[in-house]
């Protein structure tokens, strides 16, 4: 199930979206990452009030496929996390855009921004 990433948010390579909302920023994986990953049976959450960076790591995903690392697209102080993925982590696969949200952190530094690729820079990465 592949689609047109929505192009009111900000990709990075590694495959995680963050939409912004003034100060706030909802992070999650893309619909091509969760097609790569297959069905997910795990996600481990970030800590609320951890404090993200840029491009490291902030958690897991396991699917029956595979173990692979989150990377934080921005920088931030997790505000809050999506809870009903810890009973639903399904909810990544099929709605990874909106119900599979991950975490909201407190943007840290908005220009951090320009350093994401934009939707059609992220169909052009993941079209092969």
């Amino acid at each position: 199930m592949s689609t047109t990433p929505p192009d009111d948010r900000r990709y990075s390579r590694e495959h995680e979206w963050v939409q912004v909302d003034g100060s706030v920023a909802v992070i999650g994986i893309t619909s091509f990452a969760t097609d790569e990953l297959g069905d997910i049976v795990y996600i481990e959450l970030p800590e609320i009030g951890a404090r993200l960076a840029q491009f490291a790591s902030f958690g897991v995903v396991e699917s029956v496929k595979a173990v692979s690392d989150l990377f934080a697209p921005v920088s931030g102080d997790v505000a809050e996390v999506n809870g009903d993925l810890r009973t639903s982590p399904e909810l990544l696969n099929t709605d990874p855009f909106g119900t599979g949200w991950i975490a909201k952190v407190t943007l840290a530094d908005p220009a951090e921004m320009d350093k994401l690729l934009d939707a059609a820079g992220y169909a052009e990465l993941t079209a092969g």
